[in-house]
């Protein structure tokens, strides 16, 4: 199949489809807020634009989209097939306050298309920056200068140096072996993987020395052909250092902030004492996240920046985040208060504790936590803690009704499950958070059902629904996580009003 077209990019095989929780406003504006910077959630009647460049079948654009009806979403991808499948799931959940848009990103600034996008509140580059060429990132920053509105906010992930540096020959091994093998891509993808467990196997020195390209051929045969192709098979892949990343994003005013991962953004968990007194040594934030990165296996960065920062005194971020909504996303029978972070085991301690399970009650905000025990005054450790470790989420509307067009969209999603092996992320459209919920497949197949309006008592026939690829001694597993979600999960999805009561 000719592929002339595509320029070196993977195009004859579609993208995973996928939701990712960094790209969502409010993580994205509370990156800010921890980075001391000013940052405002929109009111649902403001005049607010979503721009995603970069989004694959639009499965987070559409999550937004339909869960903030009054604002407007624009998805941007290279591929007309990822556009075609993202249009057709908008169109069949009757999603009209998204427009998707096949465009070239190296010559979309300036063009009639780019001049009829709105000025961006919110900008996400997933899965982007590190897979196009010199010529597609110059045009994403032309475009960002110009459709990223003063005190717009832009998420953008990529490959990182120096934790990728063991894995550079891997990754061109795989590409040159496949492009010679012929075929379409995820073909290809598959022959360059088994020259490189061969040449492993063989004791290749940088296959075998390399921690990093050992664990992935390791681990790869678990990962989706999808996946594999768009990741190894472009011609353009490129890990970067943060500091390029910040110095190419200041041409259009972008000024870093923070990680999208609330917990990368506390050194205390993420180096050794060593590690932190050498950071200690510079003021720079730059210089300071290059000694993190060469400290952490932080493969993928999920960076958030700022067109205009506005600083904020620490305690006027404190006030900030003392203002900020959460709402539990899991059970309170399984809240987590010991985290494994690369520093060590953090045990929290016993004040922190209770106001994590009085966060569990369900939404309230940071300050009222806080008021809870006078004693514990950090807003910023509190609301890192209890959301970046996905037990809650900051919530942009807590007392927010669904809308229509999320309900429509979360029964399209979870009907188009057939498997439970289907090991896509995603997510549910949800008003009360302004985003998706992250969920599996089997989760989003449940919802589905109870907005058709059945009940949980009809586990049994669901299983019977989805079980014609289970072996049957794993049935009881399957009965068993179907059991516990129904249990477990439903009451949050009932309380984010995902569901009916």
């Amino acid at each position: 199949m000719s592929q002339s077209w595509s320029s070196g990019y993977v195009a004859d095989v579609a993208y995973i489809e996928g939701f990712y929780i960094q790209q969502s406003p409010n993580r994205i504006a509370l990156a800010c807020l921890l980075g001391n910077v000013a940052a405002e959630l929109p009111e649902p009647g403001d005049d607010t634009c979503y721009l995603e460049l970069g989004c694959g079948v639009g499965i987070g654009a559409l999550l937004i989209a339909a869960s903030n009806p009054g604002w407007k979403v624009v998805a941007v991808d290279y591929n007309p097939a990822h556009i075609a499948i993202g249009a057709g799931l908008a169109r069949a959940a009757r999603i009209d306050n998204i427009q998707f848009m096949e465009a070239d990103l190296s010559q979309l600034a300036g063009s009639a298309e780019a001049a009829a996008i709105p000025a961006a509140n919110f900008v996400s580059l997933h899965g982007l920056w590190s897979w196009v060429g010199p010529d597609v990132r110059a045009g994403i920053v032309r475009l960002l200068a110009a459709k990223t509105r003063p005190g717009g906010m832009v998420h953008i992930s990529y490959n990182a140096m120096p934790a990728w540096q063991g894995a550079i020959g891997l990754q061109r091994l795989i590409y040159e072996a496949g492009i010679r093998s012929g075929g379409r891509s995820d073909r290809r993808a598959e022959a360059g993987l088994t020259l490189a467990r061969e040449l492993k196997e063989a004791e290749g020195r940088y296959l075998t020395e390399s921690p990093l390209s050992r664990d992935l051929i390791d681990n790869i045969h678990g990962m989706s052909r999808e996946y594999l192709s768009h990741e190894y098979m472009s011609a353009h892949w490129a890990p970067a250092f943060h500091a390029d990343v910040a110095r190419t994003m200041a041409e259009a005013k972008l000024d870093w902030v923070a990680s999208a991962n609330p917990l990368e953004n506390f050194p205390e968990l993420m180096l050794t004492a060593e590690q932190r007194k050498l950071m200690d040594r510079f003021s720079d934030p730059i210089m300071r996240e290059l000694i993190k990165d060469t400290c952490l296996p932080r493969q993928l960065r999920h960076d958030v920046y700022v067109r205009g920062a506005r600083r904020l005194r620490n305690d006027q971020r404190d006030a900030a985040i003392a203002g900020l909504a959460v709402t539990p996303v899991i059970g309170a029978e399984e809240l987590q208060t010991t985290l494994h972070v690369p520093a060590g085991t953090a045990e929290m301690s016993d004040a922190l504790k209770s106001l994590m399970a009085a966060a569990m009650r369900g939404p309230t905000t940071i300050g009222d936590l806080l008021a809870l025990d006078p004693e514990h005054s950090n807003a910023s450790e509190l609301v890192s803690v209890l959301v970046g470790t996905h037990q809650c989420e900051v919530a942009m509307r807590p007392d927010g009704e669904q809308p229509a067009a999320a309900n429509r969209l979360n029964r399209l999603l979870g009907s188009r499950i057939k498997s439970v092996v289907d090991a896509r992320a995603s997510g549910l459209a949800c008003s009360r958070l302004g985003t998706g919920l992250t969920v599996p497949p089997l989760l989003q197949f449940i919802a589905a059902r109870l907005l058709d309006g059945e009940r949980e008592d009809n586990a049994e026939s669901w299983m019977e629904m989805l079980g014609a690829d289970i072996r049957p001694e794993k049935l009881d597993t399957v009965r068993k996580v179907m059991r516990t979600a129904i249990e477990q999960r439903i009451p949050i999805l009932r309380q984010l009003q995902i569901v009916p009561g």
